[in-house]
């Protein structure tokens, strides 16, 4: 009895803050299955999703496809995007302190830790290994190792928490385009879920479950954006 009471007040807390972010379930797989066509060789999927394109949070799912059918995995999950929320599709600018919308192959990940509870490859980090944001530089947005010339980049290995787990979402990465923006990562939220440069980012525990979940031989991507914007209205 006592296991089932946690069961609801989960399930009850999960509702509230969907709606507060004015999410539905039904909307996300509507979302899902109308990008369907995109996500032909995708088959494990994350949704990025809020009903203002302003608001720095957003809502998290994750989504399996199995015999040609997007089945939903574990809770829906608070994520912190954006300071300014999310960019419009084909907007996203560098320095915009926007999360670029659209749907987005999920990358390298970069840890801390010489361990992870994960099946994907990863590379750890020093504070050797850097991501270069500068638009005029030959390595913009792409990671390097060692020295670099850049006036500007982000090291990979910081005091806070943030890039403990930190995976690329390729973003702007094929062809790299000067100027519309850089290092969007998946990485881990503070406690505050404090807005990001234009990442996303969830609380730790969530990040285990993820990591535990991405399978290497599974293509996974993320959608993210509006809810409007995704719909198309």
């Amino acid at each position: 009895m006592k296991n089932l009471f946690l069961v609801i007040i989960l399930l009850f807390s999960q509702y509230c803050f969907c709606q507060s972010l004015g999410i539905n379930k039904k909307e996300v797989f509507e979302i899902v299955e109308n990008h369907s066509q995109n996500l032909d060789t995708v088959q494990q999927l994350l949704v990025v999703i809020n009903n203002d394109d302003t608001s720095n949070k957003a809502i998290l799912f994750a989504f399996e496809k199995k015999n040609n059918k997007w089945k939903m995995h574990f809770h829906a999950m608070l994520a912190s995007i954006g300071k300014n929320g999310f960019a419009l599709p084909g907007r996203k600018l560098e320095g915009d302190g926007k999360t670029p919308t659209g749907i987005f192959n999920l990358g390298q990940l970069f840890t801390y830790e010489n361990k992870v509870k994960t099946s994907l490859p990863f590379i750890q980090t020093t504070k050797d290994d850097k991501w270069i944001d500068d638009p005029n530089h030959i390595d913009y947005n792409k990671y390097i190792k060692g020295n670099t010339s850049a006036s500007s980049f982000e090291y990979l290995h910081l005091a806070s928490i943030d890039y403990k787990y930190c995976t690329v979402i390729e973003y702007n990465t094929n062809p790299v385009i000067k100027g519309k923006g850089s290092a969007i990562f998946f990485h881990l939220a503070d406690s505050n879920y404090r807005p990001t440069a234009g990442c996303v980012a969830i609380k730790e525990s969530d990040m285990d479950k993820i990591l535990s979940w991405f399978k290497p031989n599974l293509n996974s991507a993320i959608l993210m954006g509006n809810k409007y914007n995704l719909k198309g209205d």
